[in-house]
This record gives structure tokens, sequence and C-alpha cells, in this order.
């Protein structure tokens, strides 16, 4: 098992920092359903700085709208005018189908009562309330928190349990096509797939009509409201487990089928025997076969450059796992870096440590072969003249990020052959 690992020091702060913060991943989450605007409870300057990521990461517009808390309301208002404000001028241009309310340190700490808030303007609107304050969590929190509160606020049960259908609840490291394949997998062996929150419809890379306020693609309000009659609810990353929990708590009927990763041979084989179990079938088609054969060919390629290398890799605590343990199934030597404590952690089956990229530069020696982290990592690869690979948030240098799958199968495939290929 993984073990937390300390070299003999701890510090009280971030340097350099890793971690994004809990509103970030809430504003991805509310992408993510069809027509809905996200609205960030607090200063101006938070919102233009999630906005700004997320625009130059996607290389699309990303809509996101600000209560524009600033010193005088700070101080005066208890977040009712500024929030009800904000949602009248915006609805006199635009007609969201769901308003994302979420919170902010600042206001997490003036105590504003969003809940009872949005219980005042639910006649007018659909609104989702959730609290991410960003001095606790991160960017996988604050992702789960709102899937979490959608299920509880919005999901409805209408008529009988449907066993072929299915409810995907990604975890925010997964890109849009990442979601999108693993749904067509579900699809290939007769599930009808519906992911929440869904960014395959909405950050894919689409050419859209025009730039909009609201966001562009994504799972449904409605659909959402029917989700209740699920048969089955497929949870992939620990830090949305819970969500997945939590939907088996309010409609009883559903099995729920977690995984910690989908990415490497082991953990597809898992997502395969799992599903084909639920459904009381015991075969695939012939495509399936051939990419797990694909891939038992690659990791055989690919254990001539990886079976010798050191890789330190840096991110979100789902994603360095799912990473770790690809890159240790072809034989790679490998310690891992996550932004944050998380119940993934005990289950690295490399050295692992919270910590930022100062510890992660103090990290690298005369062997490390290859750093994968985000775009962040490139200063200090070529500092150490050290191979790199970037994934995660943000990643500004290249176009397709949106685009890149690494899971199941045939992802794992490429993901192989892109770090052996860089060695």
């Amino acid at each position: 098992m993984g073990e937390l690992i300390n070299r003999g020091y701890t510090k009280p702060l971030h340097v350099n920092p890793l971690k994004l913060s809990q509103p970030m991943g809430a504003t991805l989450a509310f992408l993510g359903v069809k027509n809905c605007m996200p609205l960030m409870h607090g200063a101006q300057g938070c919102a233009s700085f999630t906005k700004v990521l997320f625009t130059r990461h996607f290389k699309d517009p990303v809509p996101i709208q600000t209560t524009a808390v600033n010193d005088i309301t700070a101080i005066i208002d208890g977040g009712e005018l500024s929030i009800s404000e904000a949602i009248s001028n915006i609805t006199k241009k635009v007609a969201p189908e769901l308003i994302g309310l979420f919170t902010t340190g600042l206001t997490e700490i003036k105590g504003d009562d969003i809940n009872g808030i949005s219980s005042l303007l639910k006649e007018k609107h659909t609104i989702v309330y959730v609290n991410t304050p960003d001095f606790e969590g991160g960017l996988e929190s604050g992702w789960a928190n709102v899937a979490t509160n959608i299920i509880k606020q919005l999901a409805g049960k209408e008529g009988e349990v449907d066993k072929r259908k299915a409810l995907l609840i990604p975890n925010v490291n997964l890109t849009p096509i990442e979601v999108e394949k693993i749904k067509e997998s579900l699809e290939t062996l007769g599930l009808k797939a519906y992911a929440l929150p869904d960014l395959s419809d909405s950050l894919d890379g689409h050419l859209g009509v025009k730039q909009g306020a609201l966001s562009g693609g994504g799972i449904s309000v409605e659909e959402i409201k029917k989700l209740g009659n699920a048969g089955v609810v497929i949870s992939v990353g620990s830090s949305v487990k819970e969500c997945a929990l939590s939907f088996k708590e309010r409609f009883e009927d559903t099995v729920v089928l977690h995984f910690d990763s989908l990415q490497g041979l082991v953990a597809s084989d898992e997502f395969y025997e799992k599903v084909l179990g639920y459904l009381g079938v015991s075969d695939v088609n012939v495509s399936v076969k051939k990419w797990r054969s694909r891939l038992q060919d690659m990791l055989l390629d690919t254990h001539f450059t990886l079976g010798k290398a050191k890789v330190i890799t840096a991110d979100e605590p789902d994603s360095a796992y799912a990473i770790s343990n690809a890159l240790m199934e072809a034989g790679a030597k490998v310690e891992a870096f996550i932004s944050q404590k998380s119940e993934i952690s005990g289950k690295f089956q490399c050295p692992v440590r919270v910590g930022d990229f100062e510890d992660l530069e103090q990290s690298i020696e005369g062997d490390t072969s290859l750093l994968i982290s985000n775009f962040h990592i490139e200063r200090i690869a070529h500092k150490y003249h050290k191979a790199f690979l970037i994934r995660g948030f943000p990643n500004y240098e290249q176009v397709g990020a949106n685009l890149r799958n690494n899971v199941l199968y045939e992802g794992s495939c490429a993901f192989l052959s892109e770090c052996s290929n860089l060695l």
C-alpha cells in the first residue's frame, strides 16, 4: 500500500502551489449541465481568475458569473441582495435552465445563508446551491460537492427502476473525451448512459453556433430530474464515491459500482468484469478484446523503456493514483505528489506525499527520467533537463487536451506509448 512519506521536515504553507480551489471544481461541474449559469458568490477577482484559467486551458470561452462582493457589501449585505441582483441582471439577457450558486472563502467567512437565500428565489428560478469555501478541500471536492448537491436537490424518481439505465459520475480529472469513451463503452454493453456532470458535450472542443452566456451542453435539468430510476450508478475516482453512495441513500433500488481508476490493464479488466457481472452476461464484443490484446502488447513493448524509468508525478489525488498504477504495470518506479490528503492516499502502490512544486523539485535526482504534472512542470523540467508530460489543470501549452483519452484499454495504450516515446 502507499506510504505517505516525509523527508524530515514539514512546512505550514504552499510555496509553489500544486492544488486548485473548491470553487474552481464547482465551476467545472456546473458547466457539465446544459444551459447552466455558474454563479460564484464572492469577489469579482475570484471569478475572473477561474474564467481565465479554464478559458486558456480549454481554448474556448467559459461562461461564469459573479455576485461581485466588494468591501462595502461584504460588511452590510447578508448575501441576499447581491445574489438576487446578480440573478436579476443576468436573467434579463438569458434564460438559464439552472443557476449553480456556490460560495468562496470570503462569503463563507461572512456566514451568508445561501440555503435560505436560494429558497426565497426558487419560485422564480431553478437553483442548486453548494458551499465551496476555498480555505478547505480542492478541485476534486468542489466538483464532488456539486455532483452530490445536484443529486440531493434535483434528482427524482419517475417510474420503475430501469436496469439498462446507467448514471456515470466521473471525477474532475477525466477529460471530456474520456467521459464520452466511458459512456460509449457502457452503451456497447447495452446500457443507456448518462453522466453527471457531463463535460463530454459542453467542453469537448466542438464548434458552437456562437459564444454564449450559458454552458453549451451537458446533461439537461429534465434528464437529472428523471435519474432516480437508474438501475446502476458507476462512480470513477475516490473523490466521487460518496456521490454514488448518496444517490444510493435516496434511491435504494439502484446498484453502485465504484472504480478508483480506469487507467491500465488491471483497472480496465475490473471495469468490464463488474459491469458484465451486473448485466449477467459473460462476453464483450470483438473490439474490446482486440484493444485488450493491444494493451498487453503495449505493456511488453514499453517495458524496455518504462521498466528502467524513475517517474515523478504530481496532480490531484485521483489523477496521480491512476497515472501511477498505469506506469507501474509497465515496470516504472514511481513517486507521487498529491495536492492534498485524500481517501485514495492509502491505496497508492508507490510512495506518495502531500506537497507542492517546491517539494517535487527537491525530490528530483540524477536518475529521474520523467516528470508528469500540469503546465507549471515545464519550467522545472527545463531547469533539470528532464522529459516531461503535461496532465491536469491547467495546460496552456497544448491544444486538444480535452480530446486526450487515457482510459480503458484503448486510452491506456495511448498513454503508455506517449510516455515511452518521450523517454
